[in-house]
């Protein structure tokens, strides 16, 4: 996986006017910090917990988006503002507290779970840059999510088909080493670093097998092989679809509890 073109923003500008706006925040802090003791209950750290809450609030509205939805327009403009805008709420809460360890459970779990939602999203982004582009470069073969069990299953079928009339020994290859690997799925971690992980090692067997067989059942190694290769292919897809469906869960309710909790806190400060 190429890392550069996964790194790159797909829109230089808005990170720019997010890394402007960071050192804009930092400077304030520090000049209210060396001016003022810096407090969440009051003051510029007070108004830094509101900016953050407020983004927080924007940030939920997220899901409610349309193509042409006010006030980010298209859909890319609405993640754009999502991802960058969730940074800067992340670290006007670092401020806000006083870029100091928070006191007590809530300013804990508030902490924690706004650094949680932040780089979770984060890493949702590049899932969502880096996933398809290795799916598009390193795969060739393309499945529906629902389909990729079905689909290996009729790989096993056609390679029954192949080696019912072959010799013995290439029947026991296949009944050894081969079948089994192609008929049971197992889908592992190792692709979302590298789509073909593990296939060299997979097809050896293929290449030993073919100094062992006549020239003409030669072509069904190859055949075989070229099955395999199908089933590795499907596999890497389950994998990597099914990352890019789950990562949600990581996202989602952490998020929906900060927001309670970011109501809870304010709830608390007004009314105390």
């Amino acid at each position: 996986m190429t890392v550069a073109p996964v790194l790159r923003p797909k829109v230089p500008r808005n990170l720019r006017l997010t890394a402007a706006a960071a050192l804009v925040i930092l400077v304030v802090y520090a000049g209210g910090a060396w001016l003022w003791p810096w407090s969440p209950k009051r003051g510029l750290g007070l108004a830094f917990g509101f900016a953050a809450a407020l983004a927080f609030v924007v940030e939920m509205l997220y899901p409610a988006r349309r193509p042409r939805a006010r006030p980010f327009g298209t859909a890319r403009a609405w993640l754009q503002a999502h991802v960058y805008l969730g940074v800067l709420a992340f670290l006007a809460v670092l401020v806000h507290a006083g870029l100091s360890w928070p006191r007590g459970a809530m300013g804990f779990w508030l902490l924690a779970l706004s650094a949680w939602t932040t780089t979770s999203g984060l890493v949702g982004v590049w899932l969502q840059k880096s996933i398809p582009r290795a799916m598009a470069d390193g795969l060739q073969v393309e499945a529906l999510y629902e389909r990729i069990p079905q689909l290996a299953a009729e790989l096993v079928g056609e390679a029954d088909a192949l080696v019912a009339d072959a010799s013995d020994v290439l029947e026991r290859f296949y009944r050894e080493e081969v079948r089994d690997r192609i008929a049971t799925l197992q889908p592992s971690w190792a692709y979302v670093l590298d789509v073909r992980a593990g296939r060299e090692r997979a097809l050896e067997p293929f290449r030993r097998m073919v100094t062992f067989v006549s020239a003409e059942e030669k072509g069904k190694v190859e055949d075989l092989a070229s099955l395999l290769t199908e089933k590795l292919e499907l596999e890497a897809q389950l994998r990597l679809q099914g990352v890019l469906r789950r990562w949600l869960w990581l996202h989602v309710p952490p998020a929906g509890l900060l927001i309670g909790l970011v109501v809870v806190h304010v709830f608390a400060w007004v009314w105390y």
